[in-house]
């Protein structure tokens, strides 16, 4: 199931995948986690390379490059299996993919895995992952209005989602959270996000207050106004 899993998540998401790859974030990301194949794989790149195979050959792994990946294969199988959406699975792929490349680069030659090592920074710094920009049914709350909000109406039940853009799993999440608006969303059910990263206040204020677990819950609801407890 570990294997059969993400695989079956991909082929269900190739038409939402496509357009990912026109995306520089993921074509970079991409190039970057195959590097390492690329240069050890591709001529002319690979004439000249160290290696320790016995006959020599520059432009195939050795075994030891063998073991670092299949030791990656492994990590990614089992770190996707807590992985929900596609975007999940080819986050893992991506990050265990661009450590076992610097890995294999400083294995390799010193100079082409700081090369790496600072590419990989280069890229941090400049490219970020693509927000959802779908459609959703979600009103979006500051630090001012989400009180005014709650307290307008007591029929309605509000889940407010508290999110940072800079969460790779707040990301993960902004697609699933728009499909349970469009679905559920009516007049006695609204659902509502505030960024956190900007109003840090507000997190403070709902969600601390009102939860006694050490870890509270990103996403509360609300009925007439008040928290009302999840399960």
């Amino acid at each position: 199931m570990a294997v059969l899993a993400p695989i079956i998540a991909l082929i269900y998401s190739v038409p939402r995948l496509s357009r990912w790859l026109a995306r520089p974030y993921y074509l970079l990301s991409a190039l970057l986690s195959a590097a390492f194949l690329l240069v050890r794989k591709l001529p002319p790149l690979c004439h000249g390379l160290p290696t320790q195979r016995e006959d020599g050959n520059p432009c195939d792994f050795d075994w030891r490059e063998v073991e670092i990946l299949m030791f990656l294969s492994a990590i990614v199988m089992m770190k996707n299996r807590r992985s929900i959406t596609v975007e999940q699975h080819i986050g893992n792929i991506f990050m265990f993919s661009k450590v076992a490349n610097a890995i294999l680069f400083f294995r390799l030659d010193i100079r082409m895995g700081l090369l790496y090592i600072t590419l990989c920074i280069v890229f941090l710094m400049t490219c970020k992952p693509p927000l959802y920009m779908g459609p959703e049914y979600i009103k979006y709350f500051n630090d001012k209005t989400i009180d005014e909000e709650l307290e307008r109406d007591k029929r309605v039940t509000w889940i407010v989602e508290f999110f940072a853009n800079w969460s790779n799993d707040c990301q993960s999440f902004a697609p699933i959270y728009a499909d349970l608006s469009l679905k559920y969303n009516c007049t006695g059910l609204n659902f509502g996000k505030v960024d956190v990263g900007r109003y840090t206040d507000v997190q403070s204020e709902h969600i601390a207050s009102h939860q006694a677990t050490p870890y509270p819950d990103p996403v509360p609801r609300w009925q007439g106004g008040n928290a009302a407890a999840t399960d």
